[in-house]
């Protein structure tokens, strides 16, 4: 570990709860500058092409969010093994990563350049939150802030050199960056115009669309304005950024009263609580469960409400959820659905390997896989997306896309879909048992155990797990725990 992770007696720790960063984690400001400095990273050319060809941001938005939030909290925690594990695992992560953009030009997502501009724009853009918002940083606080990033560098890096060591040198790189490198990507204009617009509900307010589609109609757009109107002047004009009239003194007006909220009682805001509830499915155990309910059901009659007194068209509300199920295939899917739904990962209208190692990944994820686990489950969706490219993709351009998938066959069950469940039943089994007992299922779904357990040993065998996964997957029925999983947003 190099030097700037360790700390001296009198200064506080780079890591943990008397952190800088740790002080503006539940930070209300952060939900702007979070987007911003996300626009920014974009706006590299690799990071943007990696972005396009490799993220589930645009279909899969608020779970993206919730492993963010998540692997932030163990970067900047204090468990040094913790913040050592996160660390590889991001790098894998990462080294999975290359190919070229649309204009020919190579990308690697493990080009040390280009990570340490994605802790550039999160340090750059916290500083510049909080100018925004009236309470700039007093400088000691922003060098403490700043060698707190590049330690966050080092422990994924290995050493922060990337970044200057002096601050008044970081910001004639950041400028030096911003002016000669950044570009209008296509990862960019997605994030700016295309993704406010269709984003898709969490699963909070998955059961009133019109309700959700009202206020998405006129939050997206004041989103886009007021982040075009925080990036750096020298950007947006090259750029072309059309900023909205006025955007100015809206992109103002947003930062101080998102930062008036600093000023309520300690723990009043927590971000994480916040994405968890937001996340969960309606049948999840979580004990706050009963309250999400209640909720959803509030939601729906504002939303038939709502359009009772502006009707919108023909999309109807879908009315009450259905009833969770104890199994997996309660109903059907057509095709398009299921494509859309779970199989295009990335969001592109298009099955390729990204959106199987998207699934891979977020498994691995969620079962906080190590080696050689991690790599035998990659490999697992490796062969069933070569399996499924051999099947499917009859134009042979390297994809399958929706026509071509509602097109096959109803069952796609080959020898290697059943290899990806053998092989996530091994990865929960995380006690070797042969089976999957309660805490181990709830660690891969975070959703209510709604299977009667079999009654001679309380837990659930390996051919049911496979059968479950195989009829998901396979036969595209609904399911209580892997909707959630791979399908909602």
């Amino acid at each position: 570990m190099t030097t700037e992770t360790t700390d001296t007696a009198d200064e506080a720790p780079l890591f943990g709860p008397e952190s800088q960063f740790s002080a503006f984690f539940d930070d209300p400001r952060w939900a702007l500058a979070m987007i911003r400095a996300t626009v920014l990273e974009a706006a590299h050319p690799q990071i943007g092409a990696a972005l396009v060809d490799n993220s589930t941001f645009v279909a899969h938005p608020w779970r993206r969010l919730r492993n963010t939030f998540l692997s932030m909290r163990r970067m900047f925690g204090t468990d040094l093994a913790e913040r050592e594990r996160e660390a590889a695992r991001l790098n894998r992560l990462h080294a999975r990563m290359s190919g070229s953009d649309s204009r020919g030009r190579a990308y690697d997502a493990m080009d040390r350049a280009t990570r340490a501009w994605v802790v550039a724009t999160l340090f750059e853009s916290a500083v510049t939150m909080c100018r925004l918002s009236g309470q700039p940083l007093d400088q000691d606080t922003m060098e403490r802030m700043y060698a707190e990033y590049r330690a966050f560098l080092a422990a994924l890096d290995g050493d922060a050199a990337e970044l200057p060591e002096d601050l008044n040198e970081f910001w004639r790189y950041f400028d030096r960056v911003v002016e000669n490198e950044l570009e209008n990507t296509e990862a960019a204009r997605v994030i700016l115009y295309r993704l406010f617009d269709h984003l898709p509900a969490p699963a909070l307010l998955d059961g009133a669309p019109t309700l959700w589609a009202a206020g998405r109609a006129v939050a997206g757009p004041l989103l886009g304005a007021i982040t075009v109107a925080s990036l750096p002047d020298s950007y947006r004009r090259r750029a072309g950024l059309p900023e909205m009239p006025g955007g100015q003194t809206l992109m103002q007006g947003a930062y101080l009263a998102a930062g008036l909220a600093r000023f309520l009682p300690e723990g009043w805001i927590n971000a994480e609580s916040i994405i968890e509830v937001l996340s969960l499915s309606p049948g999840s155990d979580d004990p706050r469960a009963r309250t999400v309910a209640a909720l959803r059901a509030r939601m729906k009659r504002a939303s038939a409400l709502l359009r009772l007194l502006t009707p919108l068209g023909g999309d109807a509300d879908p009315g009450p959820d259905p009833a969770p199920s104890a199994h997996s295939g309660e109903g059907r899917r057509s095709a398009g659905e299921f494509f859309r739904q779970v199989l295009d990962q990335t969001g592109d209208g298009h099955l390729n390997w990204p959106d199987l190692a998207a699934m891979a990944r977020e498994l691995s994820t969620r079962l906080e896989l190590d080696e050689p686990e991690e790599t035998r489950l990659y490999d697992a969706f490796a062969a069933w997306w070569r399996e499924l490219q051999a099947a499917l993709d009859t134009d042979g351009d390297g994809r399958v896309s929706a026509d071509e998938y509602a097109a096959a066959t109803p069952s796609l069950a080959g020898p290697a879909l059943i290899r990806v469940a053998e092989v996530l039943f091994d990865a929960t089994d995380k006690d070797e048992s042969g089976s999957i007992d309660a805490d181990e299922y709830r660690t891969l779904f975070r959703t209510a155990f709604h299977r009667d357990l079999n009654p001679t040993d309380g837990a659930y065998g390996r051919s049911t797990f496979v059968g479950d996964f195989l009829s998901f997957m396979s036969g595209r029925r609904t399911s209580t725990p892997y909707d959630p999983l791979l399908a909602d947003a």
